[in-house]
């Protein structure tokens, strides 16, 4: 996401021709020229150069990459689709380039990487460039890497969260309290979030979500809401559904609120990098800039979850609850056991299955799920002083099993676009059991590998289906789970994997 700013001159400079190239490099705006164009000569650019691209009042940073062939012909330049986006390109366009403005914050990001603490007018600095787009995918690598590793103190984590939220949009609601819960994640298929705003909402509470896309596992909430209604709505729209049912489940990236977080999130992804204060600055500054008053948050611990220990859970809840108090934010914090997924489904589409059936009170929905989505809805109620203390759990045990949670769940999907059915993979095949015993150990983390091997989540439909869970006896040939997958390659590529990475341990 780029922010656009009126044109301002910045000399002559002769104008190429926009030719549509079709190349989606995703939010990384990028920049095709003939190495022999008159333009790149006479300003000296060279492949991933950052040049200046105007179009009329509206003007990006991109990432120059050079062509040596006649994909382009002379007088003619290239944009990544969501560049050409951003400037509203088309095939009429003549683009003006320039050299990218020098980045005062850069001075800033070299300080951080030598070690070096910030201050809070450098990260507003840094997350502003961020936000405007002027940071290539090495400076936010760089940034994300310089502050993991436990490289960020106290105030320093207060300052990101801040500046997070200041370069973005802030909704208030005019009233409190503001609902909101989030979990930390590390467990394959944990998608109680739907459940949760549902109750809550139908308890008469606000909760307005937004969610993010996957960072490091195979389905985030968005991902898996967008196989069954839209997610992709601007401030206004997502305002008008909250005020009409009390609760919307949006996808925050398209939306202003912490835009910043969404940027460098995308690096992450590749990465696999969570650190601490990164962690806790994505996750509150999209509850601040949302208008949350009252959050609750799940941060599930087990050998192979996001938090491995208990030492590790006490330090991370130490660092929200402190941020949290520093930025206005009332955080009620739950530990959970995090030694296996949760629901049966993972990957878009089968979370989302998971979902409906608790939602629906159908005989096969997942217990599991159902258990953690009523316990985080019943000490939400609590907090935000809807049911008594220690009668939380029973209010939203009644909400959900009378049916007024999935009728709330319709009316939201309804007023967001219209409830579907998710989709179903093309290829489905189960993985049988060597041998009998009892199911001792899941790992999370290959397990959640398998899936985005399978085509999680770019694939909605891909995934896998778990049929055990810890402690239960097996027979040898008994299903353990099934793979779903819509490419025979990328199913072909799981099995792999899974040939020299078992998911599951099976003990006498």
């Amino acid at each position: 996401m780029s922010h656009l700013h009126p044109h301002e001159d910045h000399g002559a400079h002769a104008a190429l021709r926009y030719r549509s190239l079709g190349i989606d490099t995703q939010q990384e705006y990028v920049i095709y020229m003939r190495r022999d164009c008159h333009v790149c000569r006479a300003e000296g650019f060279q492949s991933q150069t950052r040049v200046r691209v105007d179009l009329n009042d509206r003007h990006i940073i991109a990432t120059l990459n050079v062509i040596d062939s006649d994909l382009l012909m002379p007088g003619d330049v290239g944009l990544s689709r969501g560049a050409a986006q951003a400037l509203t390109a088309d095939e009429q366009s003549l683009l003006k380039i320039s050299h990218a403005p020098t980045l005062d914050s850069e001075s800033a990001l070299r300080a951080k990487i030598y070690g070096h603490r910030l201050g809070a007018p450098e990260y507003k600095s840094i997350i502003s460039d961020v936000s405007r787009g002027h940071y290539s995918d090495i400076h936010l690598a760089a940034f994300l890497s310089a502050c993991a590793g436990g490289r960020m103190d106290l105030q320093e984590t207060i300052d990101l969260t801040r500046a997070m939220v200041e370069v973005g949009e802030k909704i208030d609601w005019g009233r409190t309290p503001i609902a909101d819960k989030h979990c930390v994640g590390g467990l394959p298929g944990n998608r109680t979030t739907p459940i949760v705003v549902a109750i809550i909402a139908a308890a008469g509470l606000t909760m307005p979500k937004t969610s993010s896309r996957a960072i490091t596992s195979p389905a985030g909430t968005a991902d898996v809401m967008e196989t069954i209604t839209n997610v992709t709505m601007n401030l206004a729209t997502m305002r008008r559904v909250v005020e009409q049912e009390g609760g919307c489940l949006a996808w925050g990236g398209a939306l202003s609120l912490s835009p910043a977080d969404d940027l460098l999130i995308r690096v992450e992804r590749p990465l696999d990098l969570d650190s601490d204060a990164q962690l806790v600055a994505s996750v509150l500054s999209k509850k601040i800039a949302a208008g949350a008053t009252h959050v609750v948050l799940d941060i599930p611990v087990g050998p192979t979850a996001k938090v491995r220990s208990e030492e590790d859970a006490h330090r991370l809840t130490a660092l929200l609850q402190q941020v949290g108090e520093a930025c206005g934010l009332k955080l009620k914090i739950r530990q959970s056991r995090g030694s296996q997924p949760v629901g049966r489904g993972v990957g878009p589409a089968l979370e989302a299955r998971d979902v409906l059936a608790v939602l629906r009170g159908a005989a096969h929905a997942p217990m599991d799920l159902r258990m953690r989505a009523l316990n985080l809805a019943g000490d939400l109620l609590e907090f935000c002083g809807k049911s008594l203390p220690g009668t939380g759990h029973s209010m939203a045990w009644r909400l959900l099993d009378s049916g007024m949670a999935w009728q709330k769940f319709q009316a939201i999907c309804e007023a967001q676009g219209g409830l579907r059915e998710p989709p179903a993979a093309n290829i489905m095949e189960p993985i049988t059991s060597l041998s009998a015993g009892h199911v001792s150990h899941i790992d999370n983390r290959r397990l959640s590998r398998l899936a985005k091997l399978l085509g999680a989540p770019t694939t909605p439909a891909a995934g896998l289906d778990m049929h055990v869970e810890l402690g239960d006896r097996i027979q040898q040939g008994q299903p353990l789970f099934t793979l779903h997958a819509n490419a025979p390659g990328e199913l072909t590529y799981a099995k792999e994997y899974l040939a020299s990475h078992p998911i599951l341990t099976v003990s006498e």
